[in-house]
This record gives C-alpha cells, structure tokens and sequence, in this order.
C-alpha cells in the first residue's frame, strides 16, 4: 500500500514547516542581535573606561614630573647650602654666635639683657576663672633662640 498525497495536501504542509522554520531563525537572529548589542555595550564601556584611565595616568605623570624637577632645584639649593655653611666664615660666625665661644687671643664679654615681665593686671572675680571652669594647661617650657646666619634658609 502506498500513500499519495495530493499536490492541495502537499502544497498545505510546506508552508506550515516554512511558518515553523521562519520563526526560529526569526527568535535565533533576535537573541543573536541582543548578543551583539550586549557586546558592543560592552566594549564601548571598556573603550571609556580606559581612555579615563589614561587621562588620570598622564595627570599623574604630569604631576610626578613638575615633583621631580622642583625635588632637583631642592637638591641643588641644599648642595649650595652645604657649602656656604660649611665654610670657615659661616662655623665661625655660628660658633661666635649660637655657642659663646671666642677666638684666640679674644676676650669673650656676655651682656645680658633684662627681661621686662609684663605688669600684672588687677584680677577681677568672674565665674570663668573659677577652679571647676578651668581646664588645665600643660606648663611651657620656654625655648632658647638659636642665632642663624642669613645664608642658611631653615626647612
């Protein structure tokens, strides 16, 4: 027994697979089309996050390069400085200055200035002065002046 199919019949199927087919490749274009857009989003987010990177790093080097050259003219200004202290004059003049002492055949004299203290004012009741209002204060202890030539620059 064979089965014939009338060409009506055979002509109904085949639009239906086609129906069929075309609706799958249409879902698999669509899925492959959100893929690339997913793709491209991301390789324009990695593009922009790199040229960001890059502009932030040259900023930096840029900064890093003026540090240098100012760590250089720093350098050479302390190098000079060296020098001029270092010399003869400038460890006399400190030593003459800064630590009382005298040369041969000198004779040392120290004056010592007074001191004025300040006049005391009157005191005068108020509640802000009174022990419980108070905080306590750490004692200064008063520091001694060094005496700097001009030639040296302190940091």
């Amino acid at each position: 027994m064979t089965v014939e199919y009338s060409d009506t019949e055979n002509n109904q199927k085949t639009p239906k697979k086609k129906k069929k087919r075309s609706k799958k490749t249409e879902f698999y274009y669509s899925f492959f089309t959100i893929v690339l857009i997913f793709c491209l989003i991301q390789i324009g987010y990695g593009a922009i996050l790199n040229i960001s990177k890059i502009i932030s790093y040259q900023g930096k080097a840029v900064t890093l390069e003026n540090l240098l050259k100012q760590a250089k003219l720093r350098n050479q200004d302390l190098k000079t400085e060296k020098k001029v202290i270092t010399s003869d004059n400038s460890l006399e003049g400190i030593a003459r200055n800064n630590l009382k002492m005298a040369g041969e055949d000198e004779v040392l004299i120290i004056i010592n200035k007074k001191v004025e203290e300040p006049k005391k004012k009157k005191k005068k009741w108020d509640i802000k002065n009174l022990p419980f209002f108070q905080k306590k204060e750490k004692p200064v202890e008063p520091s001694e002046k060094i005496y700097i030539p001009p030639e040296v620059v302190e940091e």
